[in-house]
């Protein structure tokens, strides 16, 4: 009976699994787009990072300690990158990828043009879905996050950070698209650099933000289908041709 048990709920989930992409597949129709469900993960942190301790301790008149200080601006050291934990790891830029990896085992997927199903998108906050997207000969990082920027009024953001330098970031554009019930929105801004902190972005809203109402018009049965582009920005391009 117990073996039963088990290989019937293995079979629920790959029913489940199944179900999911075919709900982003009807979504987003565009033939050999990339589908990765993401399932939330609750943040273990929510505990300050480091990069948001500094800013409040910098808002705040305080310094923070000369060797946190040293840390966090030695240009050959970057601080783990991953939002959902307060991890004491750091490296170069180059390692960056497969520590997230193979540490907080964040998947990636490659191509121009993916869909992010977020699922289960009634979870409380704080709640983070997570993932990689390879494109162009380099790493971004798509991060989701529900969050109460007011107490008792949870908001959605997205941001895609550029595992790279803010140099590296001002050569591409990225775009997020919503696309449910004849309705379309979409976000097109310039990537930030992950050496900016995604705390950072998230609290100054420079990314995709929805309130709980809009993000349940665009959601399906609790998830939520996002379609990710990433281009080479106008700039860049004229600049190759030259």
């Amino acid at each position: 009976m117990l073996f039963f048990t088990q290989c019937f709920g293995a079979v629920l989930d790959l029913i489940h699994l199944r179900f999911q992409h075919y709900k982003a597949k009807r979504v987003f129709s565009a033939a050999g787009q990339l589908v990765c469900v993401v399932n939330p993960t609750h943040s273990l942190k929510y505990a300050p990072t480091r990069c948001a301790a500094a800013q409040a301790s910098t808002d705040q008149g305080i310094l923070p300690p000369c060797h946190h200080h040293e840390v966090v601006h030695d240009p050959q050291l970057v601080p783990c990158t991953c939002p959902l934990f307060s991890c004491p790891w750091e490296g170069h830029l180059e390692v960056v990828v497969s520590h997230l990896r193979q540490t907080h085992r964040i998947n990636i997927l490659q191509g121009a043009e993916i869909v992010f199903l977020a699922t289960d998108m009634h979870l409380p906050a704080p709640t983070d879905w997570i993932i990689m997207h390879s494109c162009l000969g380099h790493q971004f990082l798509l991060v989701l996050r529900k969050q109460e920027k007011y107490e008792g009024h949870p908001q959605f953001f997205a941001t895609m950070m550029l595992i790279g330098t803010p140099t590296q970031a001002n050569n591409f554009t990225y775009r997020l698209e919503l696309n449910r019930n004849q309705r379309r929105l979409k976000w097109e801004a310039t990537p930030r650099s992950i050496l900016e902190c995604v705390d950072s972005v998230i609290s100054d809203g420079d990314c995709l933000v929805l309130n709980t109402s809009l993000a349940q018009l665009f959601s399906d049965n609790g998830s939520l289908a996002i379609g990710i582009a990433i281009t080479t920005s106008k700039v860049h391009s004229s600049e190759a041709e030259m």
